[in-house]
């Protein structure tokens, strides 16, 4: 073996392309990005979506559907729930404090009480909205609600 016999292993040595190196390196002139368009440029990234100057799929498709600005949402909380609080917690009285209390409310929401479920207690209930259902089974235990 001799210092002019010695080579790498096999695989440890990669060709890299030596790109815009002048004409010589194979890749000078264009340095490989062919002849003018975009992609040629420095600078060049893709946007998303772009299809080459064809009309983009999200501008072709049609729009659809509304979004009321003037919507108000509220939080559901149907008599079941309020049931439940009332047998384990033994509480009558229910306001926004005792629902954010208790964990079904957060500090802005607006709540609206829902029919779901059996109301056996007699309770009265503030609230900023009532279903009919719900008004109709409040009543019929002998409680009483409350619109703030």
């Amino acid at each position: 073996m001799e210092l002019n016999n010695l080579t790498p292993a096999k695989g440890a040595v990669k060709k890299q392309k030596r790109i815009a190196r002048g004409q010589g390196s194979g890749h000078g002139g264009t340095s490989t990005r062919g002849h003018k368009g975009a992609k040629s440029r420095s600078g060049y990234s893709k946007k998303i979506g772009f299809e080459g100057g064809q009309m983009p799929l999200q501008r072709r498709v049609p729009k659809f559907g509304f979004k009321n600005i003037n919507r108000v949402e509220y939080k559901a909380i149907n008599l079941a729930s309020i049931q439940m609080l009332s047998e384990t917690k033994g509480i009558t009285d229910f306001n926004l404090d005792v629902f954010r209390d208790n964990g079904l409310i957060s500090n802005n929401d607006l709540v609206k009480v829902l029919g779901h479920g059996e109301l056996k207690a007699k309770v009265s209930i503030s609230a900023h909205g009532f279903s009919a259902k719900a008004i109709e089974l409040i009543e019929a235990n002998g409680g009483n609600y409350t619109k703030i």
